[in-house]
């Protein structure tokens, strides 16, 4: 067992200067690693301007590093041509953020959209509609995720398409460009065999599908986790959809993926205990809007704000004395960790916090992803901050901080802090026709639809 030492003054120098916010207890810290400097790294700015400037960084990403012969998003910074397809979803989604604040223009926006789409339609490899979880970015040939994942991953394909309905959604002008942008999304869009992935029973819908495994690797799509809108949008496909008997007895499990337990306080209608991570209540909820949004299960808003303050109250009362963890150092998600990468969750928790989790929380728990934003920037910037925005994530019991940025992390911050400022990204998903009339079938109720 480690030998601790309390650190008292550190810690207390760590978090008032932080927000002017009290710390409630004092932190261990391990004698025999340096310690922080916990004092602010760059100027202090208003929070608004601090907003833009996240975000800003941040789409560097997709913008300055997306990939030069297709424009998708590299899986992470040190993926050469592999791209992804559920991050490039992700990264299609900030694009339209970035010409309404200016980061670029509406003519550079739809330049990168064109390149996208024409080779999506022209070069990416799909299966029955479908992409697979990786392509190589200059020939669109698939790239193996695993042994037998060489194939069509469902989920990756609707994190993608929920980006291009967006992006159709905003470039909406009736010039000739514009008009056959939205022409390709729609071949894109049309051309996913949605209900060929329940297969014959057609009782669920499946993950993957290899040409060389067929149906081996037999992975369920059920709920509660990330998967919401790959049910949203194959019930809304216009071509190819499924029926709502699917998204009962898959998606729900006719009912038994309720929760209704109590963590700290907060009820938790759906999911496993705590939560889980907390990308579960933020990659669906990229495009769909969860305010007002009911059925026969829960406000989903009410959902995803008791995940996140689950998962913030874990941190503060720290069970198992995280160096580090409080009220303005939390969010525990999947990410990368030392020598690997790992869905960190409260039932399974590694010591690594990463800001896309509090960050992408903004919608749910302003006040809270706020403090925890000035943590990040003010005092552990000089450690966390870069060229594309914070790094992937970070450990104080270790004293390790990565040096990697994932697609599939800087996605979120940027929309959903948009999303929480004005509601552009959700504004945009929802206004799609095909959405508001596959929601309403499935049983949804929301003045959005």
């Amino acid at each position: 067992m480690k030998n601790h030492i309390i650190c008292i003054f550190l810690i207390v120098a760590t978090l008032l200067a932080c927000n002017n916010d009290k710390v409630k207890a004092p932190d261990v810290i391990n004698p025999s690693v340096y310690q922080i400097d916990f004092t602010d790294k760059f100027p202090i700015i208003p929070d608004d301007e601090l907003l833009t400037l996240v975000q800003k960084q941040t789409f560097k990403y997709f913008w300055d590093f997306g990939h030069p012969v297709s424009g998708l998003a590299r899986e992470r910074n040190s993926s050469g041509d592999v791209v992804t397809s559920g991050g490039s979803g992700f990264g299609i989604m900030t694009i339209p953020v970035a010409i309404e604040r200016k980061f670029i223009t509406r003519v550079q926006g739809l330049e990168r959209m064109q390149k996208i789409v024409s080779f999506l339609n022209n070069n990416a490899q799909k299966f029955h509609g479908a992409f697979p979880h990786w392509l190589n970015g200059a020939t669109g040939v698939v790239v193996p995720f695993s042994s037998k994942d060489n194939g069509a991953d469902l989920v990756e394909t609707s994190f993608l398409i929920q980006g291009l309905l967006t992006a159709r959604q905003y470039f909406n002008d009736n010039t000739v460009a514009e008009t056959q942008l939205r022409n390709d999304i729609n071949k894109i869009w049309h051309g996913v065999e949605w209900n060929w992935f329940a297969k014959d029973s057609g009782d669920v819908l499946y993950w993957h599908w290899s040409p060389d495994h067929q149906w081996e690797m037999n992975l369920p799509i059920r709920g509660w986790n990330e998967c919401l809108v790959t049910y949203v949008l194959a019930a809304s496909s216009p071509t190819h959809p499924i029926s709502k008997a699917v998204y009962n007895n898959g998606w729900t499990q006719k009912g038994s993926f309720v929760n209704g337990q109590t963590y700290y306080g907060i009820t938790l209608p759906l999911g496993e205990p705590y939560g889980g991570p907390l990308f579960l209540s933020q990659y669906s909820f990229l495009g769909i809007n969860p305010t007002e949004l009911t059925d026969g299960f829960t406000n989903y808003l009410t959902q995803n704000q008791n995940h996140a303050l689950i998962n913030y109250n874990y941190c503060k009362t720290n069970p198992n004395k995280h160096v580090g963890y409080s009220d303005a150092c939390w969010g525990i998600t999947a990410c990368d960790i030392p020598n690997g990468y790992h869905a960190n969750s409260p039932t399974n928790d590694k010591g690594v916090i990463a800001p896309t989790a509090a960050i992408s929380a903004f919608p749910y728990t302003p006040i809270e992803s706020m403090r925890a934003l000035k943590f990040f920037y003010y005092k552990l910037g000089d450690k966390i901050w870069g060229e594309y925005g914070f790094y992937d994530a970070f450990s104080l019991d270790q004293v390790w901080f990565a040096n990697s940025y994932l697609a599939i992390d800087q996605g979120p911050i940027v929309v959903m802090i948009e999303n929480h400022r004005t509601k552009l990204p959700w504004n945009l998903f929802m206004s799609n026709p095909e959405i508001k009339k596959g929601m309403k079938q499935l049983g949804f109720t929301s003045p959005n639809l």
